[in-house]
């Protein structure tokens, strides 16, 4: 995951079948077809579901949508063994999640330096200051901040532009959940991101391409 300050912001585009706090969102979804649908409208990644029990989401459904297009995929999952970062290599995806709130530092570091060591590039998953330091620590790449609290669900748009002040400017800024539009897309990029990943609009989108170009801002 790369990123560079002269481009248009970076969709992470994410194959989602359901969500926690949303129930269903496109169940039937066929993800080499949405995986097509966002590679046409820019989109840069990949972010597939692959937990069952809350997303209804698959190692198929990463397959697919791996075989469907060149992007890069991120196998989106909980992530807490070491086996977990070996499955996530097999099964073909590129990047991995981390949670900062799933795990301890010194879990986050060792997961974090195995990916690594193994070609897996690394986002890590934060919610607020005492997080970003653990992933520091940890010399993730690519840091993200999740704009919904994971025991409310509620969005806290102020902690992305929060937190993108504090996050060093060596890693790759991405802004998690929450993005409902263009508009938003347009206040994250001015708060100092690379990239979004974004899934519930572009799932229940009539036509994911056009979305994905939409939140492509300069």
């Amino acid at each position: 995951m790369q990123a560079d300050a002269t481009s248009a912001l970076a969709v992470v585009a994410e194959i989602k079948r359901r969500s926690p706090s949303k129930g269903d969102l496109f169940a039937d979804l066929d993800p080499a077809v949405l995986a097509r649908q966002y590679e046409l409208g820019g989109a840069s990644c990949l972010s597939v579901l692959t937990d069952a029990p809350h997303f209804g989401g698959s190692i198929d459904d990463l397959c697919a949508a791996r075989a469907a297009v060149g992007l890069p995929v991120l196998r989106k999952d909980f992530t807490v063994a070491e086996r977990d970062v070996f499955d996530t290599r097999l099964m073909g995806a590129d990047c991995i999640l981390l949670i900062a709130a799933a795990l301890d530092a010194n879990e986050l570091v060792d997961l974090c330096g195995s990916a690594l060591s193994i070609g897996l590039d690394v986002l890590v998953e934060i919610h607020d200051e005492d997080e970003l330091a653990v992933a520091v620590a940890a010399a993730a790449p690519a840091i993200g901040v999740n704009q919904r609290d994971l025991v409310t669900f509620e969005v806290d748009h102020a902690r992305a532009e929060r937190m993108a002040a504090v996050i060093p400017d060596s890693v790759v800024k991405v802004a998690e959940s929450g993005v409902r539009d263009a508009d938003d897309a347009t206040a994250l990029r001015r708060s100092g991101y690379d990239a979004i990943l974004v899934g519930e609009i572009l799932v229940r989108s009539g036509d994911p391409t056009a979305e994905v170009r939409s939140l492509r801002i300069r």
